[in-house]
């Protein structure tokens, strides 16, 4: 009799598992920002979400978590239930960069996993208006001989705009005084009102305001011109070899959860950048969309090892620290 129940105890659990597994997803989806409303990610998160839901056929929630260049947030999706409804979203900054400056109760390369590939974005860099310099050259002349008082915005220690900015100020050979934010959001409305001089923001961040003429760009950090703006030189025409940095992001989910979710995730995430309406709305703000062949979670995985190969040593011997 006890073979009997113990049996019919396996079975059942057995069932519930793949009934889950078929139903999933069954209720609202939340992805985890790790920065302000309003910023680069969060209009990624945002746009690709909305599309989701038509694959899914669930709400996809979308909660900003911020704090110490993304590491807050990035925390608080590692340790949700590994049941495929946490999904983070983040870029080279929070999941390979922040691994090399914070102590971080976790390892970011293994205990997430990888579900799709999103997109590679170039940095801008830009000025609010007030500022003398009229191109790359002229704003690193400004800077030099400004450097004791040159402000330039960030979303926090390790974020793409805090490392773009100490790349940036190496190759240039000055210093510059960083101004933290919650998210590039809060900071790129601080440029705008002049508050602060400088960003080296995510072209999809930047590039509305660069078009409204509230702000000045300078360079794109990237080996060619973007096609939604092409009078923008790159870094390297305008006067700063070298610096060209790609900032990709992505969709990652706690270990541990079910390859059918992830299945399912990637699949609506790829139906998602396939759309027309989803590819225009992000190639206007400069963001170059991963080929089919990169939008896989093996793809992804193999790419995030090999920059923490690539940055973590440049990172600390940097010196950079929380």
């Amino acid at each position: 009799m006890r073979k009997h129940s113990a049996l019919a105890v396996v079975l059942l659990a057995a069932a519930t598992v793949a009934a889950q597994a078929q139903t999933f997803p069954s209720k609202p989806i939340t992805i985890i920002v790790p920065f302000a409303a309003g910023g680069p990610t969060d209009t990624l998160a945002r746009v690709i979400g909305e599309r989701m839901r038509v694959s899914l056929g669930q709400t996809i929630l979308v909660e900003n978590v911020t704090g110490a260049g993304g590491t807050i947030g990035v925390t608080r999706a590692v340790r949700a239930p590994a049941d495929g409804y946490t999904v983070s979203i983040g870029h080279l900054g929070t999941h390979v960069v922040n691994g090399a400056i914070y102590p971080l109760p976790f390892d970011l390369i293994n205990d997430f996993e990888p579900v799709a590939m999103i997109g590679a974005n170039p940095m801008l860099i830009v000025s609010k208006n007030a500022l003398p310099a009229k191109n790359l050259k002229e704003l690193v002349a400004w800077l030099k001989a400004n450097q004791d008082k040159a402000t330039m915005g960030t979303a926090g220690v390790g974020s793409g705009s805090h490392f773009s900015g100490v790349y940036f100020q190496s190759l240039i050979g000055t210093k510059i005084q960083y101004v933290p934010y919650r998210g590039t959001g809060p900071a790129l409305q601080d440029l705008v009102a002049g508050q602060i001089d400088v960003i080296v923001d995510q072209a999809s961040n930047s590039m509305p305001q660069v078009k409204a003429g509230t702000i000045r760009a300078y360079g794109v950090t990237s080996v060619r011109r973007m096609a939604a703006a092409p009078e923008i030189p790159t870094a390297e025409e305008a006067g700063v070899p070298g610096f060209i940095v790609s900032l990709w992001s992505a969709f990652w989910v706690p270990k541990g959860t079910p390859k059918d979710a992830i299945a399912k995730l990637n699949g609506a995430i790829v139906e998602a950048l396939a759309d027309d309406n989803v590819r225009r709305r992000l190639g206007d703000v400069g963001l170059e969309i991963a080929a089919p062949n990169q939008q896989t979670p093996e793809a992804l995985r193999a790419h995030q090892r090999a920059e923490a190969e690539k940055w973590w040593p440049v990172i600390k011997a940097a010196g950079i620290k929380p």
